[in-house]
């Protein structure tokens, strides 16, 4: 499966994986702000960010779904201290705005093609996704 990503899409999640990163390494709270899963979903995620994603296993869009959720949750936290900061027109507070919602719709897009995966998987066979489907049972472009 393709998830398509536009150009503002690729460079919000890109930033705002870098400045997740970032602060978690910047920080005494990196185990509360990074579980060691999610970081490293987020770090595996962000070399790939260079336009549309396949996606070949349920397992893979599950990795990549928890990445671009530690991300947008990022993107949401960095704009709400934006607006708060400064005023919900400031530039600034826009600029964080658009990028925590190309972030959200990309989020939404994951969800979306998880779900089609799923139903892909029981109609197939029969049951809900077992460990062994979710790591095999691949999808085609």
């Amino acid at each position: 499966m393709i998830l398509r990503c536009n150009y503002e899409e690729v460079t919000a999640l890109k930033a705002g994986a870098r400045a997740f990163l970032d602060r978690a390494d910047l920080t005494n709270l990196a185990a509360v702000l990074a579980p060691p899963e999610s970081r490293a979903r987020v770090e595996a995620l962000l070399p790939r960010l260079e336009g549309d994603l396949s996606l070949y296993t349920l397992e893979e869009l599950r990795g990549v779904q928890t990445a671009v959720d530690v991300v947008v949750e990022y993107l949401r936290e960095e704009m709400e201290s934006a607006v708060l900061a400064t005023h919900a027109a400031d530039e600034l507070a826009v600029n964080a705005y658009f990028a925590f919602a190309h972030g959200l719709a990309v989020a939404n897009r994951v969800r979306e093609i998880g779900e089609e995966m799923v139903a892909i998987i029981e109609l197939v066979t029969g049951d809900s996704p077992s460990s062994e489907a979710v790591r095999s049972f691949r999808f085609p472009d």
